[in-house]
């Protein structure tokens, strides 16, 4: 048994210490009113500190990053520290002075409102 021991302890000071962040795609869902397009992001673990999100040239980027606290010596991990990424292209008709973003219970919200040219409006038809 005791050569069991030396094994296992030789493995552990062989571990190296670095961990890779892993990259995934937060899931989403995409909603769109006369006044705005509303997104929804599912980014959980991730804290509002660790979120960007950026609109330039027509293209929305989010992305955030969940980081465990790893207490102890890890014999097992599947459930590690992760990078969330997403781009869209969004129309150049979207207000990107006004957008808001909350997040809340780990879902991204973004308030993409549209300017007043990109509004439907009704036209009335006079007489001739």
């Amino acid at each position: 048994m005791t050569d069991r021991k030396d094994i296992t302890k030789t493995e552990n000071k062989t571990i190296e210490k670095t961990r890779e962040l892993r990259t995934a795609t937060p899931s989403v869902d995409i909603y769109e009113n006369e006044n705005e397009i509303l997104l929804f992001a599912d980014m959980p673990g991730v804290h509002k500190d660790d979120i960007t999100v950026n609109i330039e040239n027509g293209k929305l980027a989010i992305s955030g990053v969940r980081r465990l606290d790893h207490q102890g010596v890890s014999n097992w991990e599947e459930f590690v520290d992760v990078e969330y990424v997403r781009s869209f292209s969004i129309p150049q008709t979207i207000n990107v002075e006004d957008v808001e973003a909350k997040l809340k219970d780990g879902v991204l919200t973004l308030h993409l409102p549209k300017s007043e040219a990109a509004k439907p409006r009704l036209i009335e038809i006079k007489a001739a």
